[in-house]
């Protein structure tokens, strides 16, 4: 016995009431208390997170070549395992060849202390008389309770980060499971990109839709910009000054060159911390004045590749992020989350980035502004 079709009214009675419009206050509280919640669940899950993370930045970077491989004809799927296989082949040897030239040289590097320590000792030997002759017995007891202060804030500064990176991140996330998990994620988030973009899309709030969209797709140039472009300048830059220190003869130059390189992401601050590195040991090697050369020559033409090459081709004006706000990024991310903290940093500060300049676009139009109607 079938049921009795029931009318459009009947059907209309049936249905659920429609929730009342929700308020600008609580639609704000709603908002607050899920970025709250994402903030408490990244927090809790950072011992677990670095794969994950680490497998989304790659798939993010690699996306555009997926693209262009559809374009051309591939299948998503095959251009996805393509690209899979020869990214994390060609990483599995660059480290192969790199691990044993960088521990080779940490080991030459430890023999040589002693002798960069006496070198160190006796050139400084006349710039301490000079200076004990111009300072009175007070004012030099003074100075060195203040260098032996600050320096052990420092240090004391430097360990506990380090020491917070290394606990939130690689020191509970076993190397086995960077190795495995994050080609994995990489493979799927590739392939299912789209997807994804078109999930999320789907749960914007409707009557925002469209705004919601324009910020996001300022949030993408962004970090296209930084992740892709930023990342590229790096890897080209650490290539450039590891084999250019190297070839000078440098002690730890290959490593000093990568790190140089990838400190770029911030402009003229790994240069300038690598190239004080690199004058620094260079006159502790006492090799003279051919090795300081060599290593003036190497970071001027550097500079010159960075600023009038590599930044404006691959990265141009893009990144809209200010270098003191990408660092206070970095250091907060790394002491509140740890490795996945790094890694999220320059993420979350697009984000807010973003953000902040719609806030402020809005409130130059609003009557809090101008202190009468809105513009």
């Amino acid at each position: 016995m079938t049921a009795p079709e029931m009318t459009a009214p009947e059907m209309t009675a049936m249905r659920p009431e429609s929730q009342p419009a929700m308020t600008q206050a609580q639609r704000i509280r709603f908002w607050a208390f899920g970025a709250l919640a994402f903030l408490v669940l990244i927090y809790l899950l950072r011992g677990v997170l670095l794969p994950f993370v680490a497998g989304m930045a790659i798939a993010y970077f690699l996306d555009p070549l997926a693209e262009r491989l559809q374009r051309m004809g591939l299948s998503r799927i095959m251009a996805t395992t393509l690209i899979t296989l020869v990214f994390f082949l060609l990483f599995g040897l660059l480290l192969f060849l790199l691990v044993p030239i960088l521990e080779q040289q940490v080991v030459t590097f430890i023999e040589r202390v002693p002798g960069y320590v006496q070198v160190l000792n006796e050139r400084a030997k006349p710039l301490l008389a000079d200076l004990q002759r111009r300072l009175s017995p007070g004012d030099i007891e003074k100075l060195q309770g203040s260098i032996g202060a600050y320096a052990g804030t420092a240090v004391g500064w430097v360990v506990s980060l380090v020491k917070g990176v290394l606990t939130g991140g690689i020191a509970i996330m076993s190397i086995l499971s960077l190795l495995f998990i994050t080609p994995v994620v990489t493979f799927y988030l590739l392939r299912d990109w789209h997807k994804v973009v078109d999930t999320v899309d789907a749960w914007l709030p409707r009557h925002h839709a469209d705004t919601i969209r324009f910020e996001l797709k300022e949030i993408d140039r962004t970090l296209a910009g930084f992740v892709r472009g930023q990342a590229t300048v790096c890897i080209t830059l650490a290539a450039f000054y590891g084999i250019g220190l190297t070839l000078t003869g440098l002690d730890l130059g290959l490593m000093i060159g990568m790190l140089t390189g990838f400190g770029a992401f911030v402009p003229y601050v790994g240069m300038l911390i690598g190239l004080i590195s690199s004058v620094g040991l260079a006159v502790a090697q006492g090799a003279g004045w051919h090795l300081l050369g060599g290593v003036g020559v190497v970071f001027l033409l550097g500079n010159m590749l960075e600023g009038n090459i590599l930044t404006p081709k691959l990265v141009g004006g893009r990144v809209g992020l200010h270098p003191v706000w990408i660092i206070f990024s970095l250091l907060a991310g790394g002491a509140l989350f740890g490795f996945v903290g790094i890694l999220l940093a320059v993420p979350a500060a697009s984000v807010i980035g973003v953000l902040t300049r719609f806030a402020l676009e809005h409130y130059i139009k609003s009557s809090l502004y101008h202190g009468g109607r809105e513009s």
